[in-house]
């Protein structure tokens, strides 16, 4: 019986390894290679010139020293890894190749972690082009992780900041290698100077298999290839899809702000919006922006994130979120006023303000939304996010809409609130708003789990697949269920079952919104790290 690899081992001399052969065990050289006398650049940048890394995928034996050295260089926990070793294979047995890919910071000409900061920690270096990231100014949000399509800033918990890789830039500037670059036994990174506008012309040489394609960012580094293998290579984690973090805190804070927004709309329509209906939204709106913080490591600095407002949607989703809660507060007490009678409060400016609520409230939804409309995240970056958290406020508020009509007539019944209780009008609550926005809700989540599942994307079919698995198709038949359930709760004339009802659906529809995407990624092994 003929053995493939036995002839392959006699008939190709070319691989470095070992043989058994009828003479014993014989060392087979590899090919002779450069020597590379220096890994860093020999002279200083010029205009328009910045440093990038040059990865020889052909000398790479994936050992990790480079790994290792980055942190033992920066200090980091042996989770936290700044470079990274990847795996690509390609070919039919028993003609297979593998290959590895490292990779740290591409210093990218179009970086989104520093678009999307919204404190302005991550900085270009105006003399090397190093992307740079300040661990005082970060607060831990972790955006910067989710706007990478290469993940390469992550997150740290035991400080509570975000860290990546710098290029080793003081040993860089000081004429010394980078650490990944001086303990590779191959010669297989090296620092080179690339022109910037050449580089944005063509960009074709920082493209490899099992890399997002170079164009999103403008990643900087130079790949060098084995010989085609572009056409033949591919990832060896494909198939090994796990759930992402969850974020509990980002899950009810969305979902309840969503339904503080909703509550306030429907107040106002109906005009049930007296005193204590406009006091418990406010109380609620309090509590869900407290929770938010939760999300940082490190909450004390959360006002930080309202100084890049006109680049970050994180920051203005805080600035509007917080024009929301202030514009909520000013009409509750302004309505306190004017039902106690201790102020005359022209109607102008109660009217005023029962439209810039709710204006704020809604376009902090949108904001909110729009945080995860990132190309790093295909999954989340579709017209359906912003859909979603829309119409979640209109199943929310629509469900809470029979509970202000209680409030109502809590004024009315309560003796020392009776005063202000005749300019106050009890209507019933048409149903069809909740039934509508919670049929509109199911499409909408039935129309984008379809579209995952048909995508040409890789993200977007995994992400189809994580959704189908044991774990989480339980959850999205739940979601569906519990909209349901409110839905005929609200008919049986049960609000204050309706409502727990339709939160519940909303926070598992949010939950599996976190947990089912998929990011773009650099390919990493079988056993890979779960993402931030």
């Amino acid at each position: 019986m003929s053995l493939p690899l036995h002839e392959l081992a006699h008939n190709d001399s070319t691989n470095a390894i070992v043989r058994l052969t009828e003479n014993g065990i014989e060392f087979f050289p590899a090919p002779a290679a450069e020597v590379k006398t220096s890994l860093i650049p020999a002279r200083p940048l010029g205009p328009g010139e910045q440093y990038r890394f040059h990865f020889d995928m052909t000398r790479c034996i994936g050992c990790r020293s480079c790994e290792v050295a980055c942190n033992e260089q920066n200090n980091t926990p042996p989770d936290l890894r700044w470079r990274r070793i990847g795996e690509i294979e390609g070919g039919t047995y028993p003609n297979t190749d593998r290959f590895y890919l490292s990779m740290g910071c591409n210093h990218c000409l179009s970086a989104e972690c520093i678009k999307g900061c919204p404190v302005d920690a991550y900085t270009k270096d105006s003399i090397t082009g190093i992307v740079l990231h300040s661990a005082d100014a970060c607060i831990g949000c972790q955006y910067c992780v989710w706007n990478c399509p290469y993940s390469v800033p992550q997150f740290n918990p035991e400080r509570g900041v975000v860290g990546k890789c710098d290029m080793c830039h003081g040993r860089l500037t000081d004429g010394l290698e980078p650490a990944c670059v001086n303990a590779c036994p191959e010669a297989a990174i090296e620092i080179e100077i690339v022109d910037q506008l050449e580089w944005r012309s063509d960009y074709a040489a920082g493209n490899a298999p099992g890399m997002p394609n170079a164009g999103v960012t403008i990643s900087t580094t130079r790949i060098t290839l084995p010989e085609g293998a572009q056409a033949s290579l591919e990832r060896v984690d494909i198939e090994t899809l796990r759930p992402e973090h969850p974020h509990w805190s980002l899950v009810w804070m969305t979902s309840l702000i969503q339904l503080s927004a909703g509550t306030l709309v429907a107040a106002l329509l109906s005009h049930h919006d007296g005193p204590i209906t406009l006091t418990l939204i406010l109380a609620l709106t309090a509590f869900t922006l407290n929770i938010s913080v939760l999300h940082l490591g490190r909450p004390a600095y959360a006002w930080r994130a309202l100084k890049m407002w006109r680049r970050s949607w994180l920051s203005r989703e805080v600035l509007l979120f917080g024009l929301f809660f202030g514009a909520l507060a000013t009409l509750t007490a302004a309505t306190w006023i004017d039902s106690l009678h201790l102020l005359p409060i022209a109607p102008i400016v109660l009217l005023f303000l029962k439209v810039c609520a709710p204006v704020f409230g809604i376009a902090g939804i949108l904001a909110s939304a729009y945080i995860y409309l990132v190309p790093a995240r295909p999954a989340w970056n579709m017209l359906h996010t912003p859909i979603d958290f829309l119409l979640s406020s209109g199943v929310l508020g629509s469900a809470a809409a029979p509970l202000l009509l209680r409030a109502t007539n809590l004024q009315r019944v309560i003796p020392q609130l009776h005063f202000i209780a005749p300019s106050l009008t009890a209507r019933s609550f048409p149903l069809w708003p909740l039934v509508l926005c919670s049929v509109l809700w199911m499409l909408n989540h039935i129309t984008r789990a379809i579209r995952l599942h048909h995508s040409e994307t890789y993200e977007h079919r995994a992400a189809a697949s994580l959704l189908n698995t044991d774990s989480l198709r339980g959850t999205f038949l739940v979601g569906f269920a519990f909209i349901g359930i409110a839905i005929m709760l609200s008919l049986a004339g049960m609000p204050l079952l309706a409502l727990p009802a339709a939160l519940a659906g909303v926070l598992s529809a949010r939950y599996l919104f976190f947990v089912s995407v998929v990011p773009l990624n650099m390919a990493l092994t079988f056993v890979r790290s779960v993402h931030a």
